[in-house]
Formats: structure tokens, sequence, C-alpha cells
């Protein structure tokens, strides 16, 4: 709800503060209703419409304002309008498409970490989209192509325009977003268990200790490298994975006095053979896991 409020507050103010995006003042606008009536009239159209909240109106009439008028001193500020228009309506894929047009036009203007902003926004809203109210979904058990889109997008928000007053919210949504992916790669590494293909399950453990070091699913990304080491027989490099742990994670649930408590149930046939075996003799394999959300997610950053 809190974050609903926010981008509300962020998209009003944006709104409410268009004249000022341009660079407009009073006597400007009092110049254009005498010398250009129609091209301003029809701006106020569009602002009545995006003010009423009929989305549809306020698209149409932006893009007709954009071709009827395209060397028009509102055209830059239409195509950001048109971005939030059709953010609000829904329609994610079409935000997208005019935030990165106006980005590739407008490089250097003072408001395209606006549009940078929404575009990573939308992404966001693209992953998962389909079932969102629907069903109680594991966010990290989704396709997670957009949201590594908007992990992209929003980080690039904040590489470049670190004072942005989009950039704080973009932080929090970074971290969120850090934490589904790297809970995604476990999820992954999880199954490639249960295929018997140990070094990409190793591999998906170092991917997300390497390059998520401030999620939680770390503790399960060194856990999935000291099991995937262990079954290959790699004890030196399972024993690494093990210390890491226990140095970073002191209370992790597998951790003994002894070291790691190793799935026992790790002897089961590797891949190649295990394709070649009759179901009804694999079937009842449960590969190792890893998942200590319950445990990790809700301490502090």
């Amino acid at each position: 709800m809190k974050n609903k409020m926010r981008i509300s507050l962020i998209f009003s103010i944006a709104l409410l503060t268009n004249c000022s995006w341009m660079g407009f003042n009073d006597e400007e606008s009092a110049e254009s209703e005498e010398s250009g009536y129609t091209e301003r009239g029809f701006y106020d159209k569009i602002q009545s419409s995006l003010k009423s909240r009929n989305w549809q109106i306020a698209i149409a009439n932006l893009q007709l304002l954009e071709s009827q008028f395209p060397f028009s001193k509102y055209a830059e500020q239409s195509q950001l309008e048109l971005i939030y228009a059709q953010y609000m309506s829904s329609d994610f894929g079409s935000s997208i498409a005019s935030a990165e047009r106006f980005i590739r036009l407008h490089p250097q203007h003072p408001n395209v970490d606006y549009a940078i902003y929404v575009k990573g926004l939308s992404e966001l809203k693209q992953n998962g989209r389909l079932f969102d109210g629907l069903f109680d979904l594991d966010s990290s058990t989704r396709d997670i192509g957009t949201a590594r889109e908007a992990f992209a997008t929003l980080g690039q928000l904040i590489k470049l325009y670190p004072n942005s007053p989009y950039a704080p919210d973009a932080r929090q949504r970074l971290v969120s977003l850090r934490n589904q992916l790297a809970r995604a790669e476990i999820n992954v590494a999880n199954y490639y268990f249960s295929r018997g293909a140990l070094i990409a399950a190793a591999n998906r453990g170092q991917y997300v200790v390497e390059n998520f070091q401030q999620s939680p699913a770390v503790a399960d990304g060194l856990a999935v490298m000291a099991q995937a080491y262990h079954m290959m027989g790699k004890d030196e490099l399972a024993a690494n994975a093990v210390k890491v742990l226990g140095t970073n994670f002191p209370d992790y649930p597998q951790l003994t006095d002894d070291g790691f408590d190793f799935d026992k149930r790790s002897l089961f046939p590797s891949s190649w053979l295990l394709r070649k075996l009759p179901h009804s003799l694999t079937a009842h394999v449960i590969p190792p896991a890893f998942d200590t959300r319950s445990h990790y997610d809700n301490l502090p950053e």
C-alpha cells in the first residue's frame, strides 16, 4: 500500500509540474494562446483527460498532437505524458516502447530520468502480470526475463541519476528484484539437482554468490555449492564452500559442529544414467533442495 501511495504521489507531482518540465512560464503560455490557440487548446484538452483519468482518450490525443504538431513546444512534454498514460492504462509494452523512444531522441533532456524510471516500472509490472491477483504465486518461479530488464533499467537510473527524485523508490525496488532474481537462480539449481546435473547446480550457486552478494539467497547459494561439490567428490571445494557459509551464516540450518549435514540422498545416479533408468526406479528419489527464505528473508539488509 505504501508503494502504491508513493508512486501515485510521484506521478501526481510529475503531472502538476509539467509546465516547469518544459521551462514554460505564464507569459509564454499567454503568447501561445494568441499565436497558436488550436495547439494550446488541444494540449489543454489532453490535460483534462489526464486529470480525469480517461487514459485511452488521453493516449489517442497525445499521439494525435504529436502527429499534427510534430514541432510543437509541447512535443517533448506530450511524449512524457504518453509514457505515463500508457503505464496507467496498464499498456506496459507500449509504455516501454514510448520510454525507449524518448530516451533515444532526448538523451540530454532534464527529465530523461523520469522516462527511465517509468520504463523500469513497466518492465516490473510485466513480470508475472498474467496471474497477479488470481493466484498467490512465488514470484521467483515466474519467467524472470522482464525482472532482469527492470533490474537493469532501474540500476541504470541509480547509476546515471543518483540524485533523481525517483532514485529512492528505485533503490527499494532493486532490493526486491535482486532477491527475486537470486532466488530464481536457486530454484534452477534445485531443479538441476533433480536431474543429476551437478556441475550446472554448482555453477548456479556460484553465480548467486558472485552476483547477488547482498541477497539472503547467498546462504543457499553456498549450500548448493557445498552439496554439489560433495556429490561430485570434490571434497576440498565442498569444504571451502562450507567454511565461507559458516563464517557468513553461522546459523544456517544444515551447519553442524562437524561441518555440514550433507544430504544423504546424494548418491543417486548421475544425469546420463538417470535418464536411462526406468521411471519406476527413479521416481522415489528426492534430490537435495535448498530454500531458507523463512530463515533469512526477513533479516535487515
